[in-house]
């Protein structure tokens, strides 16, 4: 199993961060060890003092392909959740700086916290989807899935070309604008529409 992220995929957050809008997905990756499941508490990693949030819509692979056709694209995930990519904004600012890459700042074990998932049946329009995250009871990020840049069928294509999809693989479809950091003591919650699908503590 592995774990894609697409960076810069709603035009605001790109913005937020003075970051160009891209024209073709921007694609990175994280290990399994990543994963932070079942609302563990996040523990705030020592090499760091600037972990930020990003609330991200994650699709599940349902089966293997490669060189998928974007209108085939579909076919391969069936279900949908809630995570967030954690990223060590200080880490990540100075590997940019020295045009490095960026792992140790988002690859970090617990990176990655995941809810569980939803079938894609549950949702009339895959592109009029809202999802939020709360922290301490205050809403930070909203986003619905008509902003997206790359559409999930565009973002498969394009993986796909590249990185063989298999079975159980996860993609982190990106975020919205309202990233901040986090905090020891922080309690977040997201949501997709009106399910709360994560709902966990930093410590």
């Amino acid at each position: 199993m592995k774990i894609i992220a697409i960076g810069r995929n709603y035009a605001e957050h790109a913005k937020e961060l003075n970051n160009p809008i891209p024209t073709t997905p921007v694609i990175f990756m994280k290990p399994d060890t990543a994963l932070l499941k079942e609302n563990k508490p996040f523990y705030y990693p020592e090499f760091s003092t600037d972990v930020h949030y990003e609330a991200e819509l994650v699709l599940k692979i349902c089966k293997e392909g490669k060189h998928i056709s974007e209108k085939f694209a579909a076919n391969y995930y069936d279900e949908i959740g809630l995570g967030i990519d954690f990223t060590a904004r200080d880490i990540q600012a100075r590997h940019k700086e020295k045009g490095l890459p960026w792992e140790l700042a988002k690859s970090f074990d617990g990176s990655a916290p995941i809810s569980n998932f939803l079938p894609r049946s549950q949702f009339a329009d895959m592109y009029n989807i809202n999802f939020s995250l709360s922290i301490n009871g205050e809403k930070r990020q909203a986003g619905n899935t008509k902003d997206l840049l790359f559409s999930f069928e565009r973002i498969i294509a394009f993986v796909s070309q590249y990185i063989t999809l298999k079975k159980g693989d996860l993609i982190f479809t990106g975020t919205p604008e309202g990233v901040g950091p986090i905090a020891i003591g922080d309690h977040l919650e997201g949501f997709i529409e009106s399910d709360k699908m994560l709902d966990f503590y930093v410590k």
